[in-house]
């Protein structure tokens, strides 16, 4: 599903103007991005929630070469189900 297809579908739910439906989920998007880049942890109880783990500095190899490179640490940002969610797939 796209991002327009997303919006759609929310507009027809909530029976609002595609144009506000857009602005809602914008915003939706835009405070988790916040968020997560402030460090907080962000919860949708009972969807799931999403949070920033550090991964370390490691080894790894060009696959065209088989050169040994480094991998830079970094912020990742990953997402947990909640049990609703998982529940749901599991039908």
């Amino acid at each position: 599903m796209t991002k327009a297809e997303f919006t759609e579908r929310i507009a027809a739910r909530l029976n609002v103007r595609r144009k506000d439906a857009a602005a809602m989920v914008e915003a939706v998007r835009a405070e988790i991005t916040e968020s997560l880049g402030r460090g907080e942890r962000v919860q949708l109880i009972p969807f799931g929630s999403f949070e920033v783990r550090e991964r370390k500095e490691r080894e790894g190899r060009n696959p065209r070469t088989g050169e040994r490179i480094s991998i830079e640490g970094r912020r990742v940002a990953v997402f947990q189900a909640g049990k609703t969610l998982r529940d749901a797939l599991s039908e």
